[in-house]
């Protein structure tokens, strides 16, 4: 899944380089009609009514807007105008809603786009892209705009059909509705697109197109189109027979994400000998990898990766000597990673800046001397099937900044001529292989680190020194690296600037320091280690922690300080006392696991607790609170837990009789088990009525009286997983929540599953592996 996300991110980073591109093409088009604002001293009386219509219909919480006063609206933020006649002919108002790295997401516009835009006869440009306009349409009256040149509209939350009204704009060069949400948008037809006979850059990404079967021969009547991006358009033909005859201008060429399912070697791009940039991922295309890509000499990006293309890349492509990006990873190359690199043109050695070769079963060893690479940005051999070592030769790419060699074969040893001349490298991922990490104890790492995962790889026993002189951490995964050693006091504070933190599965004892608290972390994973003491507060930040299978004791913090806290996994520990009332502040907690521990007591009534009088609901989906001695009755603030999945309370002193109310407040809970208790009475017919149980332990308790006949109702004990809804699927993701997690950058969480059931009297252990993503 993870390399899935990786490639759409790479989609995204090719097409975000290429408008920019077209961006600068249209802008130096129009220079010669728009000067900067503030060499223009007038304003046109009924153009400044119109820009101040305009926004009066926006919402602009930030004050973007706020230079938009007085007469001399030339001079207003966004607004250009024509040092001929003043007259406004650009509206450049991007908002910040596009940059991921933005905290301003507050500041975009909002509303509507007013039609009062209508009195700027003489626009130009217009971009209005990466604002809030949510669930507004294209505006129609767009199309009398005669004068337009540029327009921008992307990632403006739009929904309902494009107006075919734009195909009215014939001095187009630019658009861009790329749609922010797929499938918002849509047309049944896109015949006005052949009107724009002038238009340069065309981006609909986003757009639901599933029903034009013929789109191919309206593009082809775009005789000056340079670049054309179809991203996840939902096409299902690709009109590979079809004769192109205008398209002699296109360089850019980005068809991802579509369903065409068909041969790669039968499509009509391959005719474009003049295309620059090729991206045609995730598209279900099959076959061999074509020799038609030897004839696409001006190749500069080359992508092919996510679909089902076998054998070997071909051995024609000694031509394409500008190729500087090439992706085929999630293809089944099933070849010697040597013969692969042999087959790349060796004309372009020097020029690759970008190569991703992940989840391509490639097998054998990297060659031991490889021409260097000298502007490889980019390297991705992961989850192949290669062994062998670390070639001396990586240590060369004096210019990488990503490295990921994880979840191979490799082995051998890893000394400071691997990793000294990579200055550059921000990326070094080599998790899952059988690595071992021989540094001198005085070496110091390239500063520009941020990301590192070693996850399997051997650095112990001693805790690595050279992490001390990484200041910019972002991404630690030391976990299952035979560290048999407590933490140095200076770890804590490099770690201090840390996202995620993964030590588990090692022999790490000590205690957790207070200074804890002050991490920037949220997610930090301890588990399976010898840490001992108590739990101090957590980082304001954090969302997951797992410090189960240590030898923490004492009692649970009073405030864990993390109120947006979702998954808190402590069992096999030796923690006592009782559960805190703070526990009922915890409104964002998904998963809580704490069996396996010594909490005694009842556990607190939410609905009671003073500082939640006004609380409608938790969010837990998992509670596991086994082998421990809390007693009290059923838990009562389970009835505000209407999204619990799996409940298990084994081996404890629950006392009273069983609700009715579970039903009601319980509708998707699926496994539920209760043995060991001193549970009594009888069983509630309401509890045969959860349509979704898959799985009821009340062994061992002091309950009375038949079995409901109800109980043949519970049709979700019998169903095979094919037959689950959401809410019996959200089992699995519930289940065992109770072992090992995994959570990475892109939400992506592995739970090892490890829990006991019984079943015809005998205990078994449940063991399985899950990804998903929340």
């Amino acid at each position: 899944m993870d390399k899935v996300l990786l490639s759409i991110h790479i989609v995204i980073f090719g097409a975000l380089l290429l408008f920019s591109r077209g961006k600068s093409f249209v802008q130096s088009s129009s220079s010669s009609h728009t000067h900067p604002n503030h060499t223009v001293t007038s304003c046109n009386a009924s153009e400044r009514s119109a820009l101040l219509g305009f926004k009066a219909g926006l919402s602009d919480p930030a004050y973007l807007l706020s230079s938009w006063k007085g007469d001399e609206c030339c001079k207003w933020k966004g607004v250009h105008c024509s040092t001929r006649n003043s007259h406004v002919v650009k509206l450049d108002l991007p908002g910040h809603g596009c940059d991921p790295n933005s905290d301003a997401w507050t500041q975009v516009l909002g509303g509507n786009i007013s039609s009062s835009l209508l009195g700027l006869r003489h626009l130009q440009y217009l971009d209005l892209s990466c604002n809030g306009f949510y669930g507004v349409q294209v505006p129609e009256f767009l199309g009398s705009l005669h004068k337009l040149r540029y327009v921008d509209l992307s990632s403006l939350s739009f929904i309902g059909r494009i107006p075919p009204q734009l195909g009215n704009l014939s001095n187009l060069q630019y658009l861009n509705l790329n749609s922010e949400y797929f499938n918002a948008i849509y047309s049944m037809d896109i015949t006005w697109l052949s009107q724009l006979t002038s238009l340069v850059h065309l981006d609909l990404s986003g757009t639901n197109l599933s029903t034009i079967v013929h789109w191919l021969p309206v593009v082809n009547m775009l005789p000056s189109l340079k670049v054309l991006h179809l991203i996840n358009c939902n096409l299902r033909t690709s009109s590979a027979s079809f004769q192109l005859s205008n398209l002699t201008s296109l360089e850019t060429l980005d068809l991802s994400a579509n369903g065409f399912h068909t041969h790669i070697a039968r499509n009509w791009f391959w005719d474009l000998t003049s295309l620059k940039y090729l991206y045609v991922s995730s598209n279900g295309f099959y076959g061999q990898f074509p020799d038609e890509i030897g004839n696409m000499t001006s190749m500069v990006k080359l992508d092919l990766s996510s679909n089902n293309l076998v054998g070997m890349i071909p051995s024609n492509l000694k031509n394409i000597c500008s190729l500087e990006e090439f992706f085929v990873h999630e293809t089944n190359i099933n070849g010697s990673i040597t013969k692969f690199f042999q087959r790349l043109p060796s004309c372009s050695w020097n020029k690759l800046t970008y190569l991703s070769l992940a989840s391509s079963n490639l097998t054998g060893r990297l060659p031991t001397k490889l021409e260097p690479l000298n502007n490889l940005i980019y390297l991705d051999i992961s989850r192949n099937k290669l062994i062998g070592p670390m070639p001396l030769w990586i240590g060369e790419l004096t210019k990488l900044t990503y490295l990921d060699l994880g979840y191979n074969n490799l082995d051998g040893f890893i000394h400071e001529g691997h990793l000294s001349g990579l200055e550059s490298l921000e990326y070094l991922w080599l998790s899952d292989n059988s690595l071992t990490l021989t540094v001198n104890s005085t070496w110091v790492p390239p500063s520009s680190l941020t990301n590192i995962e070693l996850q399997s790889c051997l650095l112990g026993p001693k805790f690595p020194p050279w992490l001390r002189w990484l200041t910019s951490l972002d991404n630690l995964d030391i976990s299952n690296t035979s560290i048999s050693d407590t933490v140095p006091d200076w770890f804590w504070i490099t770690a201090s600037t840390l996202y995620t933190l993964k030590m588990g599965h090692n022999k790490i004892s000590g205690s957790l320091p207070s200074t804890i608290e002050f991490m920037g972390a949220t997610a930090i994973d301890l588990g399976s280690n010898q840490f001992n003491g108590t739990i101090p507060k957590l980082p304001i930040s954090l969302s997951d922690l797992n410090l189960s299978r240590n030898k923490l004791d004492g009692p649970l913090p009073l405030d864990f300080g993390t109120p947006n806290l979702m998954k808190l996994v402590l069992f096999d520990n030796s923690i006592s006392g009782t559960i805190p009332s703070s526990f009922c502040k915890m409104r964002s907690l998904i998963l809580l696991d704490i069996s396996g521990n010594k909490l005694n007591g009842p556990i607190p009534d939410c609905s009671a607790n003073t500082s939640t009088t006004n609380m409608t609901s938790m969010s837990i989906l998992n509670l596991s609170l086994r082998n421990n001695n809390l007693s009290g009755e059923f838990p009562s603030f389970l009835q505000h837990c209407q999204e619990l999945v799996f409940l298990d309370l084994p081996h404890n002193h629950f006392v009273g009789t069983l609700p009715t109310w579970i039903r009601e407040k319980l509708p998707r809970l699926a496994f539920l088990r209760l043995r060991s208790n001193m549970f009594c009475g009888h069983i509630p017919e309401e509890l045969m009525k959860l349509v979704k149980l898959q799985y009821l332990d009340l062994a061992y308790n002091n309950i009375t009286g038949s079995i409901p006949k109800s109980i043949v109702n519970c049709k979700g004990m019998i169903e095979t997983r094919d037959n689950y809804d959401d809410g019996g699927d959200a089992l699995h993701h519930a289940f065992g929540f109770n072992d090992e997690w995994e959570h990475g950058p892109n939400e992506l969480v592995t739970y090892t599953e490890n829990f006991t059931v019984v079943t015809k009297g005998q205990e078994r252990d449940y063991i399985q592996e899950r990804s998903y993503t929340w």
